[in-house]
């Protein structure tokens, strides 16, 4: 017979040792494979939560900030934006937001949880251009029904200060509110919202 004389303690330690081996080399293989399909840093720094300090926005000032490779406005609203946002209901295509993207608790006619202050992404709905904050009443280039808003420039689309699309302009939507809340009254972090989104 061919396996005579064959010390089989030995060969089983060889196939222990060489499994042994094997599994240590699949490991050390494995790990650097299964390490780059983690998310780096920097793209792990880019979806994070932004905290912003609005201490300092005066009222009727727009400042901008980056989340999630998107521009963020926040508007700080004048009492007197407040009141026009309620005499434009009949030229809006959805002034109650029931068809746009943004949490449960800013689907209110200023589309905050604040009404003075906005937060919107600055993207338009249409086609993703940044439109312009044109906060001036009647300009020669709008018209007399321009009350104050956002225009893109790319289509010709109509927001109002509180981002909601006026009808008849190429935007499909609202411009989106990102999850955001407050942490003190002068601080909020977009990203983070403890209410359940609407239309996300």
């Amino acid at each position: 017979m061919i396996n005579e004389g064959v010390d089989k303690s030995k060969r089983q330690f060889l196939t222990s040792a060489l499994t042994v081996v094997g599994a240590v080399g699949t490991g050390y293989l494995a790990v650097p494979f299964l390490a780059q399909m983690q998310p780096s840093v920097k793209a792990m720094a880019a979806s994070a939560p932004v905290e912003v300090d609005i201490s300092k926005i005066e009222p009727g000032q727009l400042i901008r900030v980056a989340w999630r490779g998107k521009p963020v406005w926040i508007l700080n609203r004048t009492p007197d934006v407040l009141e026009t946002l309620k005499t434009l209901t009949p030229q809006l295509r959805d002034p109650l937001s029931k068809e746009s993207s943004q949490p449960v608790n800013t689907t209110n006619p200023e589309r905050s949880i604040k009404p003075e202050i906005f937060v919107a992404v600055g993207l338009c709905t249409h086609l993703g251009c940044s439109p312009t904050f044109r906060p001036e009443v009647s300009p020669p280039d709008l018209g007399e029904n321009w009350k104050g808003g956002f225009f893109c420039p790319c289509h010709g689309s109509w927001f109002d200060l509180a981002g909601r699309v006026y009808s008849g302009v190429p935007a499909p939507t609202n411009l989106e509110v990102p999850p955001y809340r407050y942490i003190t009254d002068t601080q909020l972090i977009i990203g983070e919202d403890n209410q359940q989104e609407k239309g996300a």
